[in-house]
Formats: C-alpha cells, sequence, structure tokens
C-alpha cells in the first residue's frame, strides 16, 4: 500500500525509524518534490526550523529547513555531508520528533554542506551559526543520531520524566 504525500505525519521519539541509518536520494521527480512540499508543511505547522525525512517516516538523506519563517527562505538539502568544521558553540536545541525536550548541544560554528537541490544539481555552502546548527542537527537524524545522544548528565535528568511519558504514549498508540 502506497503513503500519499499528504498522510506524512511527524513521527514521535522513541519511534525506531527515528535511529535509522537513511539511504541516498536517486530519483529527482515529482513525488520527491511533493514530499518536500509536504515537510515544509510540517516544518511551519510545528513552527520548526528543521525536519528530516526519518522524522516523517521516511528513511531517505534529505531535509527541508527554514531560519526565518518565511516562505522565501525554505530550502532543501538533498544527500548532504557536512565537511570542515570550524569552531564550536553550545547552544539550546528542541526537536519535533521530541516535543517538550530542549537541551544544550555542542556543535561547530561554521561548516560546509555539499549536498544536492531538488533538481539534482550540486550545492556547496558555507553556513554559520543558526543555520550551521540547523544543518548538523538535521544531518545527524539521516544518521540516526537524536540530540539526546548529544546532552549532557543534567540535561538527561531535566528530560527523563518528558521521554518517560513519549515511551508511554508510543507504547499506548501501539496496543503494546
Amino acid at each position: 500500500m502506497s503513503v500519499t504525500q499528504q498522510d506524512l505525519r511527524i513521527i514521535h521519539y522513541p519511534d525506531p525509524r527515528l535511529r535509522k541509518v537513511c539511504a541516498p536520494v536517486t530519483r529527482f521527480d515529482e513525488e520527491l518534490r511533493a514530499r518536500v512540499e509536504r515537510m515544509y508543511e510540517l516544518m511551519a505547522a510545528g513552527k520548526g526550523v528543521g525536519l528530516a525525512a526519518p522524522q516523517v517516516g521516511v528513511l531517505e538523506r534529505l531535509f527541508v529547513m527554514n531560519p526565518t519563517g518565511e516562505p522565501q527562505d525554505n530550502q532543501v538539502f538533498i544527500n548532504p555531508e557536512i565537511r570542515e568544521p570550524h569552531g564550536s558553540v553550545e547552544g539550546e536545541e528542541g526537536c519535533l520528533s521530541l516535543p517538550g525536550v530542549h537541551v544544550r548541544v555542542r556543535r561547530a560554528q561554521q561548516c560546509r554542506v555539499t549536498a544536492q537541490a531538488l533538481d539534482g544539481s550540486p550545492i556547496d555552502v558555507v553556513v554559520q551559526d543558526l543555520v550551521a546548527r540547523i544543518c548538523q542537527h538535521e544531518t545527524d537524524h539521516l544518521n540516526g543520531v537524536l540530540i539526546l545522544d548529544r546532552m549532557g548528565p543534567s540535561d538527561r535528568i531535566a528530560t527523563r520524566k518528558t521521554l518517560r511519558a513519549l515511551e508511554e504514549t508510543h507504547k499506548a498508540t501501539r496496543g503494546e
């Protein structure tokens, strides 16, 4: 049974799809464009700045982002790679797949991102600050890595109840 783009929804921790390493995108077609458009809608509805394909249950290497919330600033990165990280800065991060969880995460302040655009053409940009943080966070998702894996001991204690509630909700919705 085929899933339509409108059926795509943001999935929440501890859904096992969030821990999978994603496969490269090889087809740049209308279906991909429709999936990306739906991801923009879901990201905006969730008031997020980025959304990776595994967060909607699609195990492909792509993410969308928008650091400003303005529609003209929507960007897509397909088959991204983070290169040449420089600097180090700690900042608070949340995640649409981890509602209610905000933790401190150390990331490179600047990096180069190579990827492909929606038409398959190459992207090669140097990003910094918030955009660099978003790119690193979303690329982590493509590798099955969550902010939970990068948080310190105090955040681990602070998020325990929220994570337990998400785990219980997941079990209940799966009938476990």
